[in-house]
């Protein structure tokens, strides 16, 4: 067989063990690894680096696409400057990403437009960076899906999706009244939840206005922020709505 043949037969062998970098790659770091005469060993780990890095690479964009997010955001694009009151040292120091690793959650207070959400799903894209599992939906339409799945006889398997991920980000938990059957559905979420995984929640709702959200219901909010606040971190966010950033300076 000559050297073109063994070639073709060696990159279409590598192809069919799924190993797309090697295949593309290995005649390139061959030529480098003669070139700077590096050992077999030192060349082969040049290549299975490749593919490893490759492989990340396409996890973290499974990952992301999987979390849902409705926009990616990074904490370099948030703009410190415009609230009026935030803890920015705590902030940062949730991207060390340690309270996933203690099963905490954390909860963002703060009226509309002031980078909540923005907030979350930074986290939760550098969560998906950090090869964690991660699902952004609102409070809303979880109770939405949820119901609807109750409702097929399907419930125990929809409420696996929200259990599983090790991130959880329920956004904008307030915004709409949840009735006694949405919130005993939203309940059963944060329950089974606890210490298992992580959930960050946004809310234009301080702590004490939890019960009117939860249709007036204080022994379920009570048993909700009970499960939710023994290990997490409140983050206070002050301020007018960025959105209304312009007509504001105007």
């Amino acid at each position: 067989m000559n050297d073109d043949k063994t070639i073709n037969q060696l990159e279409e062998d590598l192809r069919m063990l799924c190993l797309p970098f090697m295949a593309e790659h290995h005649g390139q770091l061959a030529a480098k690894a003669a070139r700077d005469s590096l050992s077999h060993a030192d060349y082969l780990t040049r290549l299975t680096e490749g593919e490893l890095n490759l492989r990340r690479d396409k996890a973290t964009v499974r990952r992301i696409k999987s979390a849902r997010f409705p926009v990616v955001k990074t904490l370099d694009q948030f703009s410190w400057s415009w609230p009026k009151k935030i803890n920015r040292m705590a902030v940062q120091n949730l991207f060390r990403l340690q309270f996933m690793e203690n099963h905490s959650n954390v909860i963002m207070l703060g009226t509309v437009g002031l980078g909540k959400t923005h907030i979350a799903t930074a986290l939760g894209y550098t969560a998906c960076l950090a090869g964690k599992s991660v699902l952004f939906a609102t409070a809303v339409d979880t109770i939405n899906t949820l119901a609807a799945a109750q409702a097929a006889s399907r419930l125990k398997a929809e409420l696996k999706k929200y259990l599983v991920p090790s991130l959880l980000i329920l956004d904008e938990l307030g915004y709409l009244p949840i009735d006694k059957h949405g919130a005993d559905l939203l309940f059963q979420v944060i329950s089974q939840r606890y210490e298992r995984g992580s959930t960050v929640i946004t809310s234009n709702r301080v702590y004490k206005q939890w019960p009117e959200i939860f249709n007036n219901d204080s022994t379920l909010t009570s048993a909700i922020l009970d499960r939710l606040l023994h290990h997490a971190e409140t983050v206070v966010i002050e301020g007018k709505s960025y959105r209304m950033k312009d007509q504001l300076e105007a």
